[in-house]
């Protein structure tokens, strides 16, 4: 589902292969923009079996009832009558449905166990992609080819979840993410000084008793947060006592998932328990315009892109023209989105975060961090240049990404095709 329309704009193409036999479906991870229209692929084509992993269900589950939510409080803000788009009881359905599979293990599209021996039968397997719990990279084998889609990916370990293992073998087609293709990772870099730059920033906040509003995904980002803010109050002296959280309900359900699968999913830092160790406070559409705004506390909030009407983005309206308090931005956000207007308009710029609300003088400090889910460009580079494909399809991310991805990828492996798909139209691999 298309984060930033509504209704009939934010649906895939599914005319575009309204007339075929869909046998399945295969899904990386539980985002929205992956699976948020999951039971409408599903009533469209109902012969098609579903294939996930066990900690992907769990979360599309919850995802989708609260999208339900979502949809049906649009339908009376922004009048979408299309809305809700399905149903609680149809995504009830829809879930039993699901066939769980587990990682690096053959499967047939009829949901058995593929033996190794048969070389040309259409299998697929699910690769561990480190991007959030549940996400992977799916390798499909037929007639003796293989195409890897790399889903979401991350090649590099967060403080959470490990790094991605993909694939070595050699590939036929790769069908590959771009998201930071049009960002260079800074010199210099590491996710130690990062987090390092994060406590000092968080001490210089609570020294002049700010509060600071991180921005994040529900899922993923805020159980990452949860795990680098557990460390800071371990480890700064200076931020000594328990300073307090705060995060949504449905953070808080996802948070559930990553505590109850601590020892079921390739993770770090496997004793931590978020919600008993951080012991996060939690708001919601509510609470969360009528909480006191006070000093010394981290406000958690999804959604990242800080989406009209969002918990961050109706707390970030009520501190954003107080110099007092900060908003730090620590992931990807779209230069469209109300988070990437306020992070590129900076200190002194006036935006109007919610269309239907008057703009606002920007008085808060913003500070930007980099403790993005998604595969580096160079890692992606890297990863390409050793598998060595025959055709690279480059596909998620803005046109400037995707451009950087093609330009590179053209130049360095002169041994490939590299393509950049056009939606609706067919492609031969």
């Amino acid at each position: 589902m298309h984060p930033k329309n509504t209704g009939e704009d934010a649906l895939p193409l599914f005319k575009a292969i309204a007339d075929y036999e869909i046998e399945a479906i295969l899904i990386s991870h539980a985002h929205q923009d992956h699976i948020g229209t999951l039971p409408l692929a599903m009533r469209r084509f109902p012969g098609a079996q579903v294939f996930l992993t066990e900690p992907t269900a769990e979360v599309s589950s919850v995802l989708l009832h609260n999208s339900v939510n979502v949809m049906t409080r649009q339908r009376e803000e922004i009048g979408e009558m299309s809305y809700p788009l399905f149903t609680h009881r149809e995504i009830d359905r829809a879930s039993k449905r699901w066939r769980r599979c587990p990682l690096r293990q053959r499967i047939s599209i009829v949901g058995e166990r593929a033996p190794h021996r048969e070389k040309n039968a259409l299998t697929f397997e699910f690769f561990d992609a480190g991007h959030v719990i549940g996400s992977t990279g799916v390798l499909l084998r037929a007639e003796g080819r293989t195409v890897f889609y790399t889903g979401d990916v991350n090649f590099d370990d967060q403080t959470i979840m490990e790094a991605a293992v993909f694939p070595q073998e050699k590939i036929d087609v790769l069908i590959m993410e771009c998201t930071r293709g049009d960002q260079a990772n800074p010199e210099g870099w590491s996710r130690t000084r990062e987090e390092r730059r994060l406590t000092e920033a968080l001490g210089a906040a609570f020294e002049r008793d700010a509060c600071v509003l991180i921005p994040v995904f529900a899922l993923g980002k805020t159980q990452e947060i949860l795990a680098m803010l557990h460390k800071v109050r371990r480890q700064a002296r200076k931020l000594s006592g328990d300073f307090p959280i705060y995060i949504g309900g449905l953070s808080s359900k996802f948070t559930d998932i990553y505590d109850r699968r601590t020892h079921s999913t390739r993770r770090q830092m496997s004793r931590l328990k978020l919600m008993r160790d951080v012991a996060p406070f939690i708001l919601n559409d509510e609470t969360v315009r009528d909480t006191p705004v006070r000093g010394g506390r981290v406000y958690v909030l999804s959604s990242g892109m800080m989406i009209p009407k969002t918990l961050s983005n109706v707390f970030a309206r009520r501190i954003m023209e107080n110099p007092q308090h900060s908003i730090f931005f620590v992931g990807y956000a779209n230069p469209e989105s109300p988070a990437g207007v306020l992070r590129d308009a900076g200190t002194g710029g006036e935006v109007a975060l919610d269309p239907d609300k008057a703009p606002q003088r920007i008085r808060c400090n913003l500070e930007q961090f980099q403790f993005s889910a998604h595969a580096t460009r160079e890692a992606l580079v890297a990863y390409a240049r050793k598998i060595s494909p025959k055709k690279i399809l480059l596909v998620h991310g803005d046109p400037e990404a995707v451009e950087w991805m093609r330009s590179t990828l053209s130049n360095e492996l002169s041994g490939s095709e590299v393509i950049v798909p056009a939606p609706g139209v067919e492609l031969e691999l």
